[in-house]
This record gives structure tokens, C-alpha cells and sequence, in this order.
């Protein structure tokens, strides 16, 4: 399969907590990210081609520890290297300014370096 993705993707050391905004379940735990898109692991597959309201639950230390909301629409779901969880690739939809400097933020102290 042919890459797609203009941005490298950052894995984050730290695994975030992500919910859905509108029924407040949780989705998954982010497991890398770039101000354009997304992975999470969970325990339930994820349909793709669907757009969710989304909401990640910041780590301590942030100003005002609020957390983010942003659309994303899921873009495939297959099972993780581990058989017990589910991978899935969301693309952020239009994020808020804000939003794209937590996101760019997150990287910078919690991803991994090259």
C-alpha cells in the first residue's frame, strides 16, 4: 500500500484518552498524531468512512487541562500487532488554530524524537 500521509506521523510516549462526544463512551487511546490525522487503539473495531465528534483528555500540566474537541472521520480499522485491541486511522477535520497547537504542543513534549 502506497503511502499517503504528507506529514510524519509522531508516536506519543504518553497514550491519550479519546471519547465520543456525543455519547461520552470511550473510543480508544491515541497512539500517534499529526496536525492532520490520527491513530487509536481500542477494544472494539471502528467503522471507517464514518465522521465522529471527538474528545481527548489532556494530560496534567497543559493550561487549564481542558480538554480537546475536533471531528475526525475514521479512514480504516484493522486488528493491532496485539489480537486483543483494533488500530484505526482518523483524518482531523478543519481543527481549530488552538486545537492544532495543543496537537503540535503534544508532540513536542510527549512524542518520540527521531
Amino acid at each position: 500500500m502506497q503511502e499517503k500521509r504528507k506529514l510524519k506521523r509522531r508516536h506519543l510516549i504518553y497514550y491519550l484518552r479519546v471519547f465520543d462526544e456525543n455519547s461520552d463512551q470511550l473510543i480508544g487511546h491515541l497512539v500517534d498524531i499529526t496536525t492532520e490525522g490520527a491513530m487509536l487503539i481500542s477494544e472494539e473495531p471502528i467503522k471507517a468512512n464514518t465522521v465522529f465528534q471527538l474528545r481527548m483528555v489532556l494530560p496534567a500540566g497543559i493550561e487549564g487541562n481542558k480538554p480537546i474537541s475536533f471531528d475526525a472521520q475514521s479512514i480504516w480499522c484493522h486488528k493491532d500487532v496485539n489480537p486483543n485491541f483494533y488500530a484505526s486511522g482518523f483524518q482531523l477535520l478543519n481543527p481549530a488554530p488552538e486545537d492544532v497547537e495543543v496537537i503540535e504542543w503534544l508532540i513536542d513534549e510527549f512524542g518520540f524524537r527521531d
